[in-house]
């Protein structure tokens, strides 16, 4: 048998006796090894498993699994939400008040909701997900155009301002989606039932309602409450079979709206939005919820559909406030310019690898450069490293009642009306609409900026709270590859080591300084490298470098690799099939 599989059975049998201690001859029997060769060998990869802080040394030659390995994941999870101050639960009160909800649409709401039950309509989601807050409509007009609806879960129609419902919700501000749990802004009630815009069931929406020609002209739009019953909930995997010709479910409108999308998203483009990409880490379970790999999903066709027709309506609603004579305080989404310094430092930096980013010029001018860069390192090694870099450049966006544009979009009015299940700001966003719409006096500006402060403070939480997330899912993982060998690049370089990311699953850990013990090594901040004292090495962002799994604390959610240049074990890491995306995921 091979040493490292009985490596594996070894870290699998303390995972699964996490609170016993065993010596070598105690775990040799359990694996069913009788050779004294085999025992040897046990007794050896105990030592080296003590050595990685897989084990720790118990009495009398003991080992057992070592305390930052011996928290289960509910544990784990737990310690995220205690981190960052989420709510375990939700208010016995407002749960109470949500049961409380009518579904049924009452006759006299037909006087004032357009009637959209027989225009064909259809949700477009994550696989897992059960609260829709967005579906799309379709026909054909008489004169060749095409009515597009975007509807939104009328979501304010049953929450409304200062109950229990809406003062818990303006607390959370966001709903927060760790790897193991969803923290929900509102009750479940409302998101998964009342408000999700489920399929055959009648549901109320506030919606968009653009009539556009054949090239994705918007020649006409309104902004009406309405009433809608969804034909069919699709996932973004069977919305894309729909559009690659591998399904015939409610084809000709697909493909019209897909159609429309792409001019819509070219068009975009050639106006300045940058077009940044990212993947979304996931992880397969087991029942337990224990990770067995990792993958990624990328944005197809179906995802670029959903988000042409939802940016169309957040910025027509924006627009339909912000463009008015004297217009009335709203909720906008805003993004700055971006820091110029930074991006100077980008442009230098990506010349070392041959590329090129000039930051000269307008706004506008700027952001096609900018797309450019984007494009030229497109399936380069150094792609994701100089995306992440160049984010960082980025100013942030935020919720303000200051309307400065998006810079990002390159829309000069932006706002977020599309997801109010899930979002707060959405929900300010749909009553001061309706208030508008209805002639409404403008709502205090002041009181407004304090809200929209506390609900871009609220994301961010959200934002890092995932991402710890993430990351402990990612050690949890990698606290099984011990000892193994990856292939992966420097991701980052500091005064204590170097960060890289390995290839294969996006896992990052730190090769401490410490660790680097072929030369004392000083950290040049100006141009991102480590530079050896004595035989001038250098390692810089984007190295490709070999790393053994030395370390996985759980507690602090890092990972510790050391440098390998052991032939046998690069060989073994680039012939190792990537655990990545796949066909199916790829949507």
């Amino acid at each position: 048998m091979k040493k490292g599989t009985i490596k594996q059975q070894i870290m699998d049998y303390f995972l699964e006796h996490s609170r016993a201690a065993y010596n070598y001859r105690q775990v040799a029997a359990a694996l069913g090894i009788t050779r004294q060769t085999g025992k040897d060998m046990v007794n050896e990869l105990l030592h080296d498993l003590l050595e990685q802080h897989f084990l720790q040394s118990e009495r009398e030659g003991r080992y057992q699994l070592a305390q930052i390995m011996r928290k289960d994941r509910k544990v784990m999870g737990d310690d995220i939400m205690s981190e960052f101050e989420l709510p375990e639960s939700y208010p016995e009160e407002a749960e109470k008040a949500a049961m409380a909800f009518s579904e049924e649409i009452h006759p006299e709401e037909y006087s004032y909701r357009e009637d959209f039950r027989q225009v064909p309509t259809f949700t477009i989601d994550p696989q897992e997900a059960k609260d829709f807050d967005d579906a799309l409509s379709i026909r054909a007009l008489p004169n060749g155009n095409w009515e597009i609806g975007v509807h939104i879960a009328d979501v304010t129609f049953y929450v409304k301002p200062d109950s229990v419902i809406d003062r818990e919700a303006e607390k959370r501000a966001t709903s927060v989606y760790l790897v193991d749990r969803t923290i929900p802004m509102l009750p479940e009630r409302l998101c998964n039932q009342v408000c999700s815009l489920r399929p055959d069931e009648e549901k109320r929406c506030f919606s968009c309602i653009f009539e556009l020609d054949s090239q994705a002209e918007v020649k006409a739009s309104r902004i009406r409450r309405t009433v809608i019953k969804s034909d069919c909930r699709l996932s973004y995997d069977q919305a894309q079979d729909i559009i690659d010709g591998k399904s015939d479910l409610m084809k000709d409108e697909m493909l019209q709206l897909n159609a429309l999308a792409k001019l819509l998203r070219e068009r975009r483009f050639k106006n300045g939005s940058i077009r940044f990409e990212s993947q979304e880490i996931c992880f397969r379970t087991d029942e337990n919820g224990k990770p067995l790999s990792v993958y990624f999903k990328e944005s197809g066709q179906s995802h670029n559909l959903i988000e042409e027709f939802m940016l169309l309506a957040n910025r027509t609603v924006a627009e339909y406030v912000g463009k008015q004579p004297n217009p009335k305080p709203f909720v906008y989404r805003v993004h700055d310019l971006p820091d110029m310094e930074k991006l100077a430092d980008v442009s230098k930096f990506i010349k070392s690898f041959g590329h090129h980013l000039d930051i000269e010029g307008g706004q506008k001018q700027l952001s096609r450069n900018i797309n450019k860069m984007l494009d030229e390192i497109k399936g380069t090694a150094e792609e994701n490293m100089i995306s992440s870099i160049t984010i960082r450049a980025m100013a942030k966006a935020v919720y303000s009642t200051d309307n400065i544009g998006h810079y990002g979009l390159a829309f000069s009015h932006y706002t977020h009306f599309t997801s109010p299940i899930r979002r707060y700001p959405d929900m300010m966003v749909h009553r001061l609409l309706e208030r508008y719409l209805n002639g409404g006096k403008a709502f205090d500006r002041e009181r407004l900026e304090r809200r929209c402060e506390h609900c871009s403070a609220m994301e961010q939480l959200a934002a890092q709270a995932e991402r710890a997330s993430i990351k402990s899912k990612q050690v949890e993982f990698m606290a099984d590859q011990l000892g193994r060998v990856f292939k992966g690049h420097v991701s980052g370089v500091s005064e204590f080591g170097m960060f890289v990311e390995i290839d294969e699953n996006k896992c990052e850990g730190l090769v401490a300084m410490r660790d680097l013990e072929d030369d004392h090594y000083d950290f040049d901040e100006k141009n991102y490298r480590l530079i050896g004292r004595h035989h001038k090495k250098v390692y810089r962002l984007g190295d490709t470098v070999y790393v053994l799994v030395a370390r996985a604390n759980m507690d602090r959610r890092q990972l510790d690799f050391v440098l390998t240049d052991n032939e046998e074990d690069i060989k073994e890491a680039d012939s190792r099939p990537s655990t990545g995306q796949t066909t199916e995921e790829k949507v």
